[in-house]
């Protein structure tokens, strides 16, 4: 009998945890974003990371602007075959092509309180090869 869990508690739990996930996602952005923060010549590289999706900016701090973007929601990103991961670097590659437009070459990296790892790393490592500099 204790092993059964109401329907409701469920909820209040799953609300719960999602709060905190959430609440902790915002700390560890908060904390990264005391460091760093993007100028005219080294714009700040935002990652942000949904359950399906990858979001980039390029954002200059100083002036307010977001200089260029790319995202996984991209025409050509979703016709891309493959899992996440490979779609985040394709992000990547987008976002540095977007980037040497702008006429940007080296980039602070945001990585917007998200562990370096899995999607976000694959993304970073492939605006490198595309030509931005961390």
């Amino acid at each position: 009998m204790a092993d059964t869990i109401s329907a409701n508690a469920k909820k209040r739990t799953a609300s719960r945890v999602s709060a905190t996930r959430r609440k902790g996602l915002a700390r560890r952005h908060a904390r990264l974003r005391k460091k760093i923060s993007g100028t005219p010549a080294r714009p700040r590289l935002a990652v942000k990371r949904s359950s399906r999706h990858v979001h980039v900016q390029l954002i200059d701090d100083v002036a307010g602007h977001t200089l260029a973007s790319a995202s996984s929601l991209d025409a050509d990103v979703r016709a891309l075959e493959g899992d996440k991961k490979a779609k985040a670097a394709k992000v990547g590659e987008l976002i540095a092509d977007r980037a040497k437009a702008a006429g940007v070459e080296a980039v602070v990296f945001d990585h917007g309180g998200f562990g370096y790892h899995g999607r976000i790393a694959a993304l970073a490592d492939a605006a490198r090869e595309g030509g931005l500099k961390f």
